[in-house]
C-alpha cells in the first residue's frame, strides 16, 4: 500500500505547466510539514515536492500561494535516473490525488500585513460606535462588547 496524507504550508507558489500536444495541466510546489518534535528548542519541518495533474493543478495555481495551508492525499513516486555522464540521481515526490485548501482565497485577495492592520482598526472603530435604535429583533446584540487591545491573534 502506498498512501500519503500530509498537512503543511507551501514553501513557494505553484508552478503551472501544460503538457505539449495533450494540453494537460501539471502543477508543482513544495510543502513544509512540521514535525512533532523540536530540535534544540526550535520547530523542525520536512519538505516534500508535490505534483498535481489536471483541473486540480489549475485550481492550485489559481488559488494557492506561498504560505497557504493545504492537506494532500496521494502516493510517493521515485524519480530515479542516470544522466548522460553516468551519474545516478534519486528523488522522491508526492503525486497528489486530492488537494484540500485549508486557507482559501484568490492569490490577490490576501491583503498585506499593513492592509490587515488597517482593516482591524476600521473594525475597531465600528465596534466603538453606538448601535442604531432601529435594530431588527433577529440581529445579534453584542451589548457591552469591548475589544481587547493587542488581542489580534486567533488561537487556532
Amino acid at each position: 500500500m502506498n498512501q500519503v496524507i500530509l498537512i503543511g504550508r507551501l514553501t513557494r507558489d505553484p508552478e503551472l505547466r501544460f503538457i505539449p500536444n495533450s494540453g494537460t495541466a501539471v502543477a508543482r510546489f513544495a510543502l513544509a510539514v512540521n514535525r512533532e518534535f523540536k530540535r534544540e528548542g526550535q520547530p523542525d519541518a520536512d519538505f516534500f515536492n508535490v505534483v498535481v495533474w489536471g483541473k486540480q493543478a489549475e485550481n492550485c495555481a489559481n488559488y494557492l500561494k506561498k504560505g497557504r495551508l493545504v492537506a494532500i492525499n496521494g502516493n510517493l513516486r521515485n524519480n530515479n535516473y542516470e544522466d548522460k555522464n553516468g551519474v545516478k540521481h534519486y528523488s522522491v515526490e508526492v503525486l497528489a490525488n486530492r488537494v484540500e485548501f485549508l486557507e482559501w482565497g484568490e492569490k490577490s485577495d490576501q491583503p498585506s500585513y499593513q492592509g490587515q492592520q488597517q482593516q482591524r482598526q476600521s473594525n475597531q472603530q465600528n465596534y466603538n460606535q453606538p448601535q442604531s435604535q432601529n435594530r431588527s429583533p433577529y440581529e445579534d446584540d453584542y451589548g457591552n462588547f469591548q475589544a481587547i487591545d493587542g488581542d489580534d491573534d486567533i488561537p487556532f
